[in-house]
């Protein structure tokens, strides 16, 4: 679409609006509220007034999507560990090897089970940023971020076959999503073809 089509779609829009405003009819003024009575008590005047009142509507709580529970486990980890669960666009770091008992020693603290940390070093230690960390002899950080040990050259070939997987994984996701629909539109046609020559 050009510039020239969307500022004539503005100019429609334009109208369509002065329009509708011109259809409208005009506001009307309220009626002055009649004054109480200089008899009336306070008390009652202020029953009168409060009755006299429409409740205001509550507003719906806004929609929100529900939050996968790890996703609360890693802010809790992010929060009390941030040297060795940087968030994000900090890099990952590599983590510890068995900094998962590391963790299992701070659950109480933390209120979370071994199921909620599981998951979350599951989530953690999954994913391009996670695996692009792992490069030889790269440095190990434990909880309070010291170095712990180094990635090995076994880690760093599995995180690049795992990198590689899942990026061929997603090409052939993508190849049949694009494949998927060309193949009804030719089985139209062959049957186009059959009905043509019957």
């Amino acid at each position: 679409m050009g510039f020239e089509q969307l500022a004539g779609l503005k100019k429609q829009l334009a109208q369509q609006a002065e329009q509708a405003r011109a259809k409208k009819p005009p506001r009307e003024r309220k009626a002055p509220r009649p004054t109480p009575a200089p008899a009336a008590s306070a008390a009652s005047a202020a029953s009168a007034a409060a009755a006299a009142k429409p409740a205001k509507p509550t507003k719906p709580a806004k929609p929100t999507k529900p939050v996968d529970p790890v996703v609360h486990t890693i802010g809790k980890l992010q929060k009390r560990f941030p040297l060795a669960f940087p968030k994000n666009p900090a890099p990952k770091v590599p983590l510890k090897v068995g900094i998962f008992e590391d963790l299992m020693t701070h659950a109480a603290e933390l209120q979370l089970n071994e199921r909620e940390l599981r998951g979350a070093i599951k989530v953690w230690c999954r994913g391009n940023r996670y695996w692009t960390s792992l490069v030889e002899g790269a440095p190990r950080v434990d909880l309070a971020g010291v170095p712990a040990g180094e990635v090995t050259t076994a880690d760093a070939a599995r995180a690049v076959y795992l990198e590689s997987n899942r990026q061929a994984r997603l090409a052939a996701a993508a190849s049949s999503e694009s494949a998927a629909p060309a193949a009804p539109a030719s089985t139209d046609t062959a049957e186009k073809a059959s009905q043509e020559s019957a």
